[in-house]
């Protein structure tokens, strides 16, 4: 529970960060499509970190679904990671097979979502 707080917490202080960097630092020197996939990464990093900080809470308060509760933080940062780390890497580098990992990052992110719904469900 702690761990999750703390990782979400750093990883939403980290979208601002990227968002800040885009709007400033990348904003001349990657095209209008690419700057749009960087900021779409700290989009999604940002919403399921605060949905990592949720799921904490929720460990912290659940008498019944932590397994559920615990994968569900687990995949949302193993989404951020893969989809929002591969969406930085191809707006910055332009290599275009980082494309193609994306979507097992979406994939962990909509387990993650499945997983906290199973959580719910059986909360008191």
């Amino acid at each position: 529970m702690k761990l999750f707080l703390m990782i979400g917490a750093i990883l939403a202080g980290l979208s601002v960060a990227a968002g800040a960097f885009a709007s400033h630092a990348l904003k001349e020197r990657l095209t209008e499509r690419m700057l749009e996939i960087f900021e779409t990464g700290a989009k999604y990093q940002m919403y399921h970190a605060l949905a990592l900080i949720l799921v904490a809470i929720l460990l912290s308060r659940a008498e019944t679904g932590q397994t559920f509760l615990t994968a569900a933080g687990t995949a949302f940062i193993t989404g951020i990671v893969i989809f929002s780390g591969s969406l930085y890497g191809l707006s910055l580098s332009g290599i275009k097979i980082l494309g193609a990992i994306t979507p097992l990052g979406g994939v962990a992110f909509l387990v993650g979502w499945g997983c906290l719904a199973i959580a719910a469900w059986g909360m008191k």
